[in-house]
């Protein structure tokens, strides 16, 4: 138990991250943030993990995802009881597999991989949606949240938006006890992976998703949080200067990409070779994902430049800075 009011579930996962916690609030509504992977496994766990605490999953009354991602959402499938699971509407997009989504895109990763000039063998993308498909629970969101909306029995809680590591993620502010239920926003050894998505169907743009999670992590300093409730690993005190330690330490590694590309022009594909040269080829859409993130704060700062030659982007430094 990691307060009276919030039960720690943790069950077991297929992926090299480990176990994945869920967490049982026992408000005016029995709810269950997260819902763990769709295995045998993580269902068996479950269960016996509620039953220690003297309740049945038809107990269990709503259901709130703090992302998309499969080791997230697998069991909301095992809940026919439930009157309600809510989630950001991108969630919605991925449980119920929609169709003119996930056509564009594939489609959009297929464009962005020739612009960054990717091989063909680690063009994996539609692998990994299959995967995501298989350990994700099937269904739909009953209600959509966004930030500031109250979730019906939970009026303690503040729903905040904190995109980056998913761009349909979100976190969870009790205001009674303080706790953050974070899912993968903050965890305590490491920071999230801010994962490469496709825009919207009807949007150009595609999401900057380190941008975007710098802009997250900040904004934790404005709630008086005082524990953190992860999605994986142990649960820890709220300190701002965790914050500030993972926001330099990209700055740093930004750094490296900037000294590198000062001396040459590059491409995606080759700079995340550059960055991840151990790790790119068994772990591409990963390090492609914080190559990118790199590559976006860098321009964002106006240090690079991105330009187009041939149909490949490349990028270079801006030649107004002085070294």
């Amino acid at each position: 138990m990691t307060h009276q009011l919030i039960h720690q579930i943790t069950v077991p996962t297929p992926y090299a991250v480990g176990d994945v916690h869920c967490y049982l609030y026992m408000g005016e509504k029995v709810t269950l943030f997260d819902a763990g992977v769709n295995t045998e496994e993580a269902w068996e766990a479950f269960q016996q993990q509620i039953n220690a605490i003297g309740l049945e999953p038809s107990d269990i009354k709503q259901i709130v995802l703090t992302h998309h991602h499969p080791d997230h959402t697998g069991l909301i499938e095992h809940f026919d009881q439930l009157e309600a699971i809510y989630g950001h509407p991108l969630t919605d997009l991925w449980l119920k597999e929609d169709c003119e989504y996930f056509q564009h895109y594939l489609a959009f990763f297929d464009q962005l991989y020739d612009r960054f000039d990717v091989p063909h063998q680690f063009r994996k993308i539609d692998k990994t949606v299959e995967n995501a498909f298989k350990y994700q629970g099937n269904g739909r969101l009953t209600d959509t949240i966004l930030e500031g909306d109250v979730i019906p029995g939970l009026p303690s809680m503040t729903v905040i938006e904190t995109p980056g590591h998913a761009q349909s993620h979100l976190s969870f502010y009790d205001r009674e006890s303080g706790s953050l239920i974070a899912g993968d926003h903050l965890l305590k050894h490491i920071s999230s992976n801010p994962i490469l998505e496709a825009p919207l169907v009807g949007e150009e743009e595609r999401p900057k998703s380190l941008i975007n999670y710098r802009k997250a992590m900040k904004k934790m300093k404005d709630y008086n949080i005082q524990e953190v409730l992860p999605g994986h690993g142990e649960t820890f005190h709220f300190n701002e200067k965790l914050i500030d330690h993972r926001l330099k330490r990209q700055e740093e590694r930004a750094e490296h990409v900037f000294e590198y590309i000062k001396e040459h022009r590059a491409t995606p594909y080759e700079v995340c070779q550059y960055l991840f040269p151990k790790h790119y080829e068994k772990q591409f859409g990963l390090t492609m994902s914080e190559t990118i993130g790199q590559l976006d704060y860098l321009e964002a700062e106006g240090k690079i430049k991105s330009y187009t030659e041939e149909g490949v982007l490349k990028y270079s430094p801006c030649k107004t800075l002085s070294y």
